[in-house]
């Protein structure tokens, strides 16, 4: 029998849980939120919704604002204006927008496994989504399997993180990475009612020195900042190593949110600014506080067309699509989770993975030692 579905926040979802993790998945689409980790500094719901989750919108909204919440899982990634091929996608893919079915959920001796199932139909194919809970973790495992779909296809998953004032400014640090770019076009019009700050196309090898359109640098690696403003940028991962990660240090609040993932499957990670710079509907200057680190093999948020056609990203050797075959299961592993900090942890200094654990330390020397299995990542179906 399937958990009841609840309206949560406006969407209908399922709710599961482990000893340490709550989590609520929307039937539709399959947005992650509010999921709640209740750890040794207390409960933190690291997650944003959308402010207008429970109001009635106009009819033309696009499905994907109507739920927007939490993480969820693109294919095809990015706005999708133009068709390719005759395939005509919406925003940020069916995954992200049509209704999921239910598996299962089963309860195990090291925790719960819940599971959905998509059957697309403008590219046919079957996506699977696992989420597994562990006791004793306040991790997130993440698997998609992509089975019956041919041809190029890009991807990602699309977190998006809350930073109320009380928690203080977070403090953004990645894994070693390649390069980084900002959005080669304007990313919102004035004319529209939307606002950008960084300079289109800029290149930049610190997140601390990022280039504005007006001149001078933005820091990148502090948020939130740039009020009034929505801001892009993609940083590529280097994949000579097994994995990536992507963290948000919030000292004051004593609590650290990352993600690891396979940077030879989710090759960049898309940084998105939202501080109130829509002033269109549904945004209306209210969506705030909120950034994306977002894990993606694309071409920015462009879409499929503008991913499988030539780039400058694939043109400088970083993939910005999957190549997929029907007669094999693709399955994309991504893990999230929060660590509490012990007292006297300031900025984040270093991150290591090893073995079992993922070990945070601050510039002053403090350590945080995190549990996380990394053997999720060579499991296949």
């Amino acid at each position: 029998m399937p958990p009841p579905l609840k309206t949560v926040r406006g969407a209908p979802s399922w709710t599961f849980a482990s000893d340490c993790v709550e989590a609520s998945l929307t039937r539709d689409g399959g947005h992650l939120a509010p999921v709640r980790f209740r750890t040794e500094r207390g409960v933190v719901n690291p997650f944003s919704i959308a402010p207008w989750s429970e109001e009635p919108l106009a009819p033309d909204t696009a499905p994907i604002l109507k739920t927007l919440r939490g993480d969820f899982f693109c294919a095809p990634f990015g706005g999708n204006a133009r068709p390719w091929r005759g395939e005509r996608h919406p925003a940020h893919g069916e995954t992200a927008t049509e209704r999921w079915d239910f598996v299962g959920c089963e309860t195990t001796p090291s925790g719960i496994e819940f599971v959905t199932r998509l059957r697309t139909k403008v590219r046919t194919g079957e996506v699977t989504k696992h989420i597994l809970l562990r006791n004793g973790e306040t991790n997130l495992y993440c698997r998609h399997e992509l089975k019956g779909f041919s041809g190029p296809l890009n991807i990602g998953h699309h977190a998006m993180l809350a930073f109320p004032e009380e928690n203080g400014p977070g403090q953004i640090l990645l894994s070693p990475w390649r390069e980084g770019r900002v959005c080669p076009q304007p990313f919102e019009s004035p004319a529209a009612g939307g606002y950008s700050s960084l300079k289109p196309g800029a290149p930049f090898r610190s997140l601390t020195r990022v280039p504005l359109a007006s001149g001078g640098k933005a820091d990148l690696s502090r948020y939130p900042a740039r009020e009034g403003f929505e801001d892009i940028v993609m940083v590529s991962s280097r994949a000579d190593a097994p994995f990536a990660w992507t963290t948000v240090t919030f000292p004051k609040a004593g609590w650290l949110w990352f993600a690891i993932k396979d940077p030879r499957i989710l090759a960049s990670t898309l940084l998105w600014h939202s501080n109130g710079g829509r002033h269109y509907p549904p945004w209306n200057g209210r969506h705030r506080r909120v950034l994306g680190l977002e894990e993606v093999t694309s071409y920015f948020h462009f879409g499929l067309a503008e991913s499988a056609a030539p780039n400058p990203l694939s043109q400088a050797g970083i993939p910005t699509v999957l190549r997929l075959r029907g007669d094999r299961v693709a399955t994309i592993n991504y893990i999230m989770g929060v660590v509490a900090l012990p007292r006297g942890f300031d900025r984040l200094k270093s991150i290591r993975l090893a073995g079992n654990h993922l070990l945070a330390r601050s510039t002053s020397g403090t350590v945080a030692r995190h549990p996380v299995d990394l053997s999720f990542f060579q499991t296949r179906p």
